[in-house]
C-alpha cells in the first residue's frame, strides 16, 4: 500500500469516527434539551397546582339529573346539597364526608340559606315556588313562604336578614321574573323588583355599598339596583362579549366583578366604577357557580367537564392556572375558605355515578 493510499484511508475513517461522535453528542444535547423541557413543564405545572382531589363520596342512590347549589355550615359541620332533579336536599357530615340526612319532601330544589343563630335552613324550590323552612336539630319543616314557581337562585344581605330571591319568569311562563325580598326573622314575604325579562340568574351585594349585581341573562345584561330603595341605577351590556351571563360573583376590594356565560363560556372582568369589560378569557363550557378566593385572588369556575381556576395577577388580568377535568354536568360547587376546601357535585350520567367530590385548595 503506498504512502497515500494509507494517508487516505486514515483520514476516512477518522472523518467517519468524529462523524459518528458529533451524531452522539447531537443526539445527547437534543435529549438532555428535551428532558430539561419536560421537568420545566413539571415543575410549573406542580408549582401551578391549584386544587388536589382528596376525596370522593359515592351517591349510587341518585338517578340522573342535575345538582343545584351547595351550602356549608362549618361550625355545625355540614355540608348541604340541593339534588335538584332527584327532588333532595343532602346533609353531609364535613369530616365522613358520609350523607347523615336526607330532605325528601321537595319537588325542585335550587339554593339554600343557613341561619345559624336560628337554626333554620332556608330551601328555595322552583317547582313549589316557595321558600321551605327546616329546622335543623331534627330537620323537621317548621314553615313555608310562598313566592312564584320558577324560584331559583338566591343571595343573603346578613345585614338586614334578608333573603332575596328570583322567581317567575320563563319557568312559571310568565313575561317577567322577580327578585322578592324574603325576611327570614318574620319567615315572610316582604317587597320586590320587578325585572324587564322572563331570564334572571344569580345576584351578589357589596359590602361596600348598597348595590346589587344581578345577572339578566334574557338580556345579557347585568343590571345594578340599589337594595335599600329597590331602584334601577344602572345597566351594564355583556353582549360585545358574550351572551347568557350566568354566575355572578365579586371583588368588592379591587372593584372587579366576575361573570361567567355560555355563549360562548367565558369569564367577563367589569370595572363596578364604570360598567366596562375590562378583560374576558376562554372558560368551561355551561358554567353555573363560582367562587372568588379573596385569601389567595382565585377565581373558581365549575361548568361541564372542567372545573377551571384563574389566577388574579392584578385588577385587570387573569391567569387560567387550572383546567381540571371533572365529569358531564358537573356545574355547581362551594369554596369553604375556612376548610381550604372546594365541594364540587357530580351528577350520575350514563356509567358515571353522582358523587360529591372533595378538593384541597393548595398555595
Amino acid at each position: 500500500m503506498s504512502a497515500c493510499n494509507g494517508l487516505w484511508i486514515s483520514q476516512c475513517f477518522f472523518s467517519t469516527a468524529f462523524l459518528k461522535l458529533e451524531d452522539k453528542v447531537k443526539t445527547s444535547c437534543a435529549f438532555l434539551v428535551l428532558a430539561f423541557i419536560l421537568a420545566f413543564v413539571v415543575g410549573v405545572s406542580a408549582q401551578q397546582a391549584p386544587l388536589k382531589l382528596s376525596h370522593t363520596t359515592p351517591l349510587p342512590e341518585l338517578k340522573d339529573g342535575d345538582f343545584d347549589h351547595l351550602l356549608a355550615d362549618v361550625a355545625g359541620n355540614r355540608l348541604f346539597a340541593t339534588a335538584e332533579e332527584n327532588s333532595k336536599v343532602l346533609v353531609f357530615d364535613l369530616k365522613s364526608y358520609k350523607v347523615i340526612h336526607t330532605i325528601a319532601d321537595l319537588k325542585a330544589p335550587h339554593s339554600l340559606l343557613y341561619r345559624a343563630d336560628l337554626k333554620k335552613l332556608f330551601v328555595v324550590d322552583g317547582d313549589l315556588g316557595e321558600v321551605k323552612i327546616y329546622e335543623t336539630d331534627t330537620y323537621k319543616a317548621v314553615g313555608t313562604i310562598k313566592l312564584r314557581e320558577g324560584a331559583d337562585a338566591s343571595s343573603y344581605d346578613a345585614s338586614t336578614k334578608s333573603l332575596y330571591v328570583v322567581n317567575g319568569g320563563k319557568d312559571a311562563k310568565l313575561p317577567n321574573a322577580y327578585i322578592t325580598v324574603v325576611d327570614t326573622d318574620a319567615g315572610k314575604a316582604g317587597p320586590e323588583i320587578k325585572i324587564d325579562s322572563d331570564d334572571v340568574e344569580g345576584m351578589v351585594f357589596e359590602k361596600s355599598g348598597p348595590r346589587m349585581f344581578v345577572n339578566v341573562r334574557g338580556n345579557g345584561t347585568v343590571e345594578v339596583f340599589d337594595r335599600g330603595s329597590r331602584a334601577l341605577l344602572a345597566t351594564w351590556p355583556v353582549t360585545s362579549v358574550a351572551k347568557k351571563p350566568t354566575a355572578i360573583v365579586l371583588d368588592d376590594a379591587s372593584h372587579r366583578l366576575f361573570v361567567g356565560t355560555r355563549d360562548p363560556a367565558k369569564l367577563i372582568v367589569l370595572d363596578t366604577d364604570s360598567g366596562k369589560a375590562v378583560a374576558s378569557y376562554p372558560a368551561a363550557a355551561m358554567v353555573d357557580d363560582m367562587a372568588y378566593d379573596s385569601q389567595r385572588k382565585r377565581i373558581y369556575f365549575a361548568g361541564t367537564e372542567f372545573l377551571d381556576v384563574f389566577q388574579q395577577i392584578d385588577a385587570d388580568h387573569y391567569d387560567r392556572s387550572g383546567h381540571i377535568p371533572t365529569s358531564f354536568r358537573a356545574k355547581t360547587g362551594v369554596l369553604v375558605p375556612e376548610l381550604n376546601k372546594f365541594y364540587l357535585a357530580v351528577p350520575h350520567h350514563e356509567k358515571q355515578i353522582a358523587e360529591l367530590r372533595v378538593y384541597d385548595v393548595l398555595p
